[in-house]
């Protein structure tokens, strides 16, 4: 398998990526280190002003994230999380941002949510570069990032799957990243 790790940095939670102490040590990082990709978690959690109400969307800080990216020559790696609190089933969280870690309360909702970021990606920065960059379902719904099941988290990544399909059969979908390689066996039998 190819070293992805090699070639990628994780950083806390997306929100931070629209702090300019966290730009300037990703700025100095990437020149010193050569990183191709940048990870984080919550792109769609709340701090990020993402639903603003049902089926009503900002994307602004999300490409003001993105934008920063790729003005250093760095690609996201689009971990989508956390749910929305106006899309969510329940009110469990993580960590102190309150990544809100339940299943969607409407898939028809989640579902519009994403075709609509994935198309706006793809009208603002061009199907070549969107096709560069890789998707995530979520993360680690194994261990304490997801409060569904494991047959909930596979309902979430086949409509996940399905959205970011239909705006374009280029867009790269995968994970979960699991904990303690778990799941692994049984993700790759479900897809």
């Amino acid at each position: 398998f190819p070293h992805f790790w090699g070639r990628c940095v994780g950083s806390g939670h997306a929100a931070l990526a629209l702090r300019e102490d966290w730009r300037q040590a990703v700025r100095e990082s990437q020149s010193a280190l050569g990183w191709e990709y940048i990870r984080f978690h919550g792109v769609l959690n709340d701090d990020m002003s993402v639903v603003i109400a049902p089926n009503e969307y900002s994307f602004f800080n999300i490409d003001q994230v993105y934008d920063f990216l790729l003005s250093i020559n760095m690609r996201p790696i689009v971990e989508l999380s956390f749910m929305p609190t106006a899309y969510a089933s329940g009110n469990e969280t993580i960590f102190y941002y309150k990544g809100n870690i339940t299943p969607p309360k409407d898939y028809a909702q989640w579902d519009d949510l994403i075709t609509k970021l994935a198309q706006h990606l793809v009208d603002r920065y061009g199907l070549e570069e969107v096709s560069q960059w890789y998707f995530e379902v979520w993360n680690e719904p194994n261990c304490g990032f997801w409060s569904g099941n494991q047959t909930d988290y596979f309902t979430l990544l086949q409509h996940t799957y399905t959205a970011l399909k239909s705006v374009s059969p280029l867009i790269r979908v995968g994970g979960p990243a699991t904990c303690q390689s778990q799941w692994i066996a049984e993700t790759v039998a479900f897809c």
